[in-house]
């Protein structure tokens, strides 16, 4: 595997596998019920392939694309911004939700998660744009509010499995760390570069 300098220490705050679609059709119709097991508290992925049980797996069209990744302060400063309940990976439809890292700031650069079962690698990261219906499952002006933090899509380089709790994250450059609020108790904890850098 790819040797990634900088790492930091991070929360694995939840996890989701989803083998249905939810968001189809129109905003105004609503979403599709969420199914038991959407929320997990671990994930499986295989290279090139994506998530085992979620709807992206396998497909063609979204290999290079079948892992979506947010980190939770975006969904803290939104809450607070639009004065509504706190949204999680069932409204926003995300796979991993991270705490302690700038996730937005890693497009296009190498990284890895590590939960205790060894490293899952991410290449090729890209903006995950929110969509119009954040307005319908988060609030109104969602839609804008998640814009440049709506989290990255991306693809696993090799098989691996992640788990709720803490996580180390490695990448190719340094790691920035989001704003964090202090009225809500966070602190932030410094990137560092692996011993011997």
């Amino acid at each position: 595997m790819t040797d990634l300098p900088f790492e930091l220490d991070v929360e694995i705050v939840a996890l989701l596998a989803s083998p249905a679609h939810r968001y189809e059709g129109r905003p105004s119709d609503g979403p599709a019920p969420e199914t038991d097991g959407d929320q997990r508290d671990h994930l499986e992925f295989v290279g090139g392939l994506g998530i085992v049980g979620d709807r992206y797996f396998n497909q063609h069209a979204h290999r290079a694309s079948s892992v979506s990744i947010q980190a939770i302060e975006s969904l803290e400063k939104v809450s607070i911004e639009l004065d509504v309940a706190m949204p999680g990976l069932a409204q926003t439809r995300r796979n991993v939700l991270l705490r302690g890292v700038d996730i937005d700031a890693l497009a296009q650069v190498e990284f890895s998660l590590d939960s205790g079962d060894g490293a899952v690698l991410f290449t090729d990261a890209r903006p995950c744009n929110p969509c119009a219906w954040m307005n319908v499952t988060v609030g109104e002006g969602a839609h804008r509010a998640f814009r440049r933090r709506g989290g990255l899509r991306t693809g696993p380089v090799n098989d691996g499995i992640l788990r709720v709790g803490p996580a180390i994250l490695r990448a190719a450059v340094p790691i920035a760390t989001l704003g964090y609020l202090p009225n809500l108790g966070l602190s932030a904890r410094p990137e560092t570069p692996k011993s011997g850098k």
